[in-house]
């Protein structure tokens, strides 16, 4: 496709360098831009730029922060003594929708992958058994997605943790073999949660 304006051009291809955005859509969104007023346009960019450059990690956790803590490790109200363990940010905000988990999270950046290149090295497991090192962690509860991925991780985790005197747990199988957390409905993601079972020998014996 000409473009008439070398301008619209590279907007276009930033706005199509997003994930799930073609070059069609981005066409439509850099024109959209164009129509708005100024105003909106900087409001826009700057909100991305803010994001960008002011954005911190819980330095517990590892989930997005505004502060040193996030706003989920910093409430007392929460049960401390629970850690849950999920893949990114998107699964926080899924559990946190159901209303059905009071404790805190630990974020890993992913999962084990080796068709990908990511081993243990890559994740923040260690900062997790640190975490359950330091005491006070009671349960561990893994709502990692219920792939092969996710149950290589999972039990790479439970031998790490093993030599802890923590009970280690897993969503129940609501969530059917294969999806991703982020896209389980709220409903069967709850009742996940809620009947979590002990890491089975079946699992503990996975290889």
């Amino acid at each position: 496709m000409k473009y008439p304006s070398h301008l619209l051009e590279s907007a276009v291809n930033e706005f199509a360098s997003l994930p799930g955005i073609g070059r069609k859509t981005a066409l439509r969104l850099a024109l959209h831009m164009l129509r708005r007023d100024p105003e909106y346009t900087e409001r826009f960019t700057s909100a991305l730029l803010s994001l960008r450059r002011d954005i911190r990690y819980c330095r517990l956790c590892h989930n997005i922060s505004d502060d040193e803590l996030c706003p989920i490790c910093a409430n007392p109200s929460r049960d401390h003594s629970v850690v849950c363990v999920v893949e990114n940010v998107k699964e926080i905000m899924a559990i946190e929708n159901t209303g059905q988990f009071r404790g805190v999270y630990h974020v890993l950046g992913g999962i084990i992958s080796p068709m990908e290149g990511i081993g243990p090295a890559d994740l923040e497991i260690d900062s997790l058994v640190a975490r359950v090192a330091e005491g006070g962690i009671q349960e561990v509860l893994l709502a990692l997605s219920t792939t092969m991925e996710g149950d290589t991780t999972n039990f790479f985790i439970y031998r790490k943790l093993s030599a802890y005197p923590v009970k280690v747990t897993v969503i129940a199988r609501g969530v059917s073999i294969g999806d991703e957390i982020e896209y389980a409905d709220e409903v069967t993601l709850g009742r996940s949660i809620i009947n979590r079972v002990e890491f089975g020998e079946g699992m503990r014996n996975f290889s």
